[in-house]
C-alpha cells in the first residue's frame, strides 16, 4: 500500500493555482476587468497547497501578480517593471491596527505611519492604482513588512469587514478581522472601485474552493488533511505596526 506522502506526490498540480488537481477550481475562474492592479508579496515558508488562496485571487485580475520571497529593492523590481510610483499602491498592513478601535464605519481605512487614521479619506482612496497583500503567517507578514523599506512609501491600509473569514472551523482566526488572501482582495479592490460585484465574484470563487476542499477531504484526506491550528495566521493580523 501506497504512503500517503506518495500518493500526494503522484498527483498532478494545477499550474495555474498550484493546487493539486483535484482540489483545483480553476475552470470556473473569469478574469475581472479592473483598474487596480494586485501584487501579492507571498512568504516563502506560506505556500499552504490546499487551503491557500493567493494565486487563486490574482487569477481573477488580468493585472495580477503572486511573488515568492523576502525581500525586493523596490515596488518596481517586485512587480518586474521599469518604473512604478509606490506613493499611488497600498499596502494592506494591520499592525496593532483595528477598524473597530475607529470610530469609522468604512470597508477599507486609509492609515498613517503612525497608525492613526488618515485625513481626507476619500482623496487618498480614489488615488491608488495598485494594492499589494503580503501572504503569511503573523510572523511571516511582519517580516516582509520589515524587510522590504519601500512599502512606507505606500498608503497603508486596514480592512473593518462586517463579517468573520468563511474558513470558518477549516482554519480559526484569532481575530474577527482575519480573512483570506481571496476575501482581502476581493473587499479591498472592491471598495477602491466601488464595485461590490468584484466581492461577490471572489467570495463565489472562495466558497467552491472551500466546498472543492471539503468534499476532497472525504475521499482523499492525504490531499487535504484536516488543518492543523494556526493561531497566528496571516497578513491582517500583527502584534505591532
Amino acid at each position: 500500500m501506497s504512503e500517503p506522502s506518495q500518493i500526494v506526490q503522484a498527483v498532478a498540480e494545477c499550474p495555474r493555482c498550484g493546487k493539486p488537481m483535484p482540489l483545483c477550481i480553476c475552470d470556473s475562474v473569469t478574469p475581472i476587468e479592473s483598474r487596480i492592479s494586485l501584487l501579492i508579496l507571498q512568504h516563502p515558508q506560506e505556500q499552504d497547497r490546499a487551503l491557500g488562496t493567493a494565486r487563486l485571487a490574482a487569477l481573477h485580475f488580468k493585472d495580477a501578480a503572486v511573488k515568492i520571497g523576502l525581500s525586493w529593492p523596490s515596488l518596481a523590481k517586485a512587480l518586474g517593471r521599469p518604473v512604478a510610483d509606490p506613493s499611488r499602491w497600498a499596502v494592506l498592513y494591520l499592525g496593532s491596527a483595528k477598524a473597530s478601535d475607529f470610530d469609522t464605519d468604512a470597508e477599507v481605512v486609509a492609515l498613517t505611519r503612525k497608525g492613526e487614521v488618515a485625513d481626507h479619506q476619500r482623496a487618498i482612496l480614489s488615488a491608488i492604482e495598485g494594492v499589494v497583500l503580503l501572504d503569511g503567517t503573523w510572523s511571516q507578514a511582519k517580516a516582509l513588512w520589515w524587510r522590504n523599506p519601500w512599502m512606507l512609501k505606500c498608503q497603508r491600509v486596514i480592512l473593518n469587514p462586517r463579517h468573520p473569514s468563511r474558513y470558518g472551523a477549516l482554519r480559526r482566526e484569532p481575530r474577527r478581522d482575519g480573512l483570506s488572501s481571496i476575501e482581502a482582495a476581493g473587499m479591498l479592490i472592491a471598495a477602491l472601485e466601488r464595485r461590490p460585484e468584484i466581492a461577490a465574484v471572489l467570495n463565489a470563487s472562495f466558497e467552491r474552493m472551500l466546498t472543492r476542499f471539503r468534499e476532497v477531504q472525504r475521499t482523499m484526506p492525504e490531499l487535504a488533511p484536516k488543518p492543523k491550528g494556526r493561531p497566528k495566521r496571516d497578513f491582517r493580523r500583527r502584534k505591532r505596526a
